[in-house]
């Protein structure tokens, strides 16, 4: 029979903070004196951590500052994409990995799909200027809202929206009621 992966793996199950639950593990050679005791010594658990970096990002379509911190390949990303806004338009979820910038995507596209007006409100021209360089990632709203949702986040927004009350039958047939008797009002009159 097959054994376990958790069983199988020498290391122990992945805990902590969730940003490093996906970092690359293995095992290194330790420092040595001389080559030999390199060879004979056993080789240690070594965990890669990511070198993280705190950068501002402006996003012209929020209109907002944001301090977010990434990596540097994330700042490479974003340089090819020329811009921020671009960078989050553009890169898919699996590439992302990152529930902030599926967020910060969602938002976009939103704003973008009811061109809302509180963007520059004092400046349309500037307003209409951003609305057009970024009209090719325009979707309709009713989409936009579900982009970048967890499972448990869009369970919960469907089951929100199939909710219904139930309406008691004591109002449903007293307009029933109400709208026969307007009838038979105005078959008389």
């Amino acid at each position: 029979m097959g054994r376990d992966r958790a069983a199988a793996s020498p290391f122990p199950p992945r805990t902590g903070p969730p940003g490093l639950s996906s970092a690359p593990r293995g095992r290194r050679q330790p420092r040595a004196l001389t080559p030999v005791s390199a060879q004979l010594s056993t080789r240690l658990p070594k965990i890669w951590k990511p070198q993280l970096f705190e950068r501002q990002f402006y996003s012209e379509i929020l209109d907002v500052t944001l301090t977010i911190t990434v990596t540097m390949r994330t700042l490479d990303l974003i340089d090819e994409a020329y811009g921020f806004d671009f960078y989050i338009l553009k890169t898919p979820k699996a590439d992302m990995c990152s529930k902030l910038g599926m967020d910060l995507k969602r938002t976009m596209l939103l704003r973008l799909a009811r061109r809302d007006p509180k963007l520059h409100p004092n400046d349309p021209a500037r307003r209409e200027a951003i609305y057009n360089k970024y009209k090719e990632f325009v979707i309709p709203e009713e989409e936009a809202e579900w982009v970048g949702l967890s499972l448990e986040e869009a369970i919960e927004k469907q089951r929100l929206l199939e909710k219904k009350d139930p309406v008691p039958l004591f109002k449903v047939y007293a307009e029933e009621l109400v709208n026969q008797l307007k009838e038979q009002a105005a078959e008389k009159q």
